[in-house]
């Protein structure tokens, strides 16, 4: 099986990392669960959904977590975050060369509420730190649940993210926007809407992903080879540089673009030929297409 999409997160780490290095830290034998999930007689996992580890990744040592959308659609609690934080910790103690989070998740997890709130803030600010210590982070996001709630925030904390086009990313899910503005707003039930909206194709072009490829767990791991030789060149630590620059461009987005009613318009407006062709184009198609109509505009 190649696609990564269909692999569960242990399979994941197994083939995107070189064969047989993947090492994990706190595996299920540990039986480290959420300590209110069972108050709730909420079923557990005994990795809390998420495994963490180290690798190698075309023989460079790196630290790399997996989130398993299979255990609650990949949501954070108190133990999955700290999980996560003590792996981003543990990368500027040991000075890893970098940190690869293939991602999937649905947010916080209700049932932990606040536990969980607190938890990814927690993973954020290790991840900036992360940064600020000179190591790489790439957020791979791949899965069949997306990267929606808080992980949507942590990916774009990293210095890359690459992501298929089945990969969702967005900070509110489709339902939630419903819930919350109404169906005329958005409807949740127009799954061609909710992936024009949230998925790779529209992330790269509106500048939230930095490269988009096939559903296939090769093309997954050489993105990530070369992201993290990408984020050294152009320089790991978030300054306040990037930041301000990055406002001038949100900015800039929401002036172009703020009067789009779908993808497929603000689409049209970076001067795509054929818009309602976009979502069946194969990856590469697409990015040859984007690259030769100088979309980095909106980037």
């Amino acid at each position: 099986m190649n696609s990564y999409l269909e692999l569960t997160a242990r399979e994941r780490l197994a083939r995107l990392f070189d064969q047989g290095s993947f090492e994990e830290f706190l595996p299920p034998a540990a039986r480290v669960v959420s300590p209110h999930l069972g108050q709730l007689n909420a079923p557990v996992a005994f990795d809390d959904g998420v495994a963490v580890g180290r690798a190698l990744l075309d023989g460079q040592p790196v630290l790399c977590a997996a989130q398993e959308g299979g255990f609650m659609g990949g949501a954070v609690g108190e133990v999955h975050g700290a999980k996560l934080t003590g792996l981003l910790r543990r990368a500027v103690r040991e000075r890893a060369g970098a940190v690869v989070l293939l991602l999937e998740s649905g947010g916080v997890r209700l049932h932990e509420a606040n536990a969980g709130l607190i938890a990814v803030s927690e993973v954020m600010r290790a991840l900036l730190d992360a940064r600020a210590a000179g190591i790489p982070v790439v957020a791979l996001v791949g899965g069949s649940n997306g990267c929606f709630g808080g992980m949507g925030i942590v990916a774009r904390c990293a210095n890359a993210v690459v992501m298929s086009e089945e990969g969702r990313l967005a900070m509110s899910g489709p339902e939630v926007i419903e819930t919350a503005s109404g169906v005329e707003e958005f409807d949740s039930r127009d799954r061609a809407l909710v992936w024009r909206t949230t998925g790779g194709k529209h992330r790269y072009l509106m500048g939230d992903c930095h490269t988009v490829v096939p559903d296939a767990v090769h093309a997954f791991r050489a993105a990530a080879i070369d992201a993290i030789a990408q984020s050294r060149r152009a320089g790991v630590e978030l300054s306040l540089a990037a930041l301000e620059t990055e406002q001038e461009l949100l900015g800039q987005r929401i002036a172009r673009f703020g009067g789009c009613a779908d993808p497929l318009d603000a689409w049209r407006e970076l001067g795509l030929p054929d818009p309602a062709a976009v979502p069946m184009m194969e990856a590469d198609a697409f990015t040859a297409l984007a690259a030769s109509h100088a979309l980095e505009g909106a980037r």
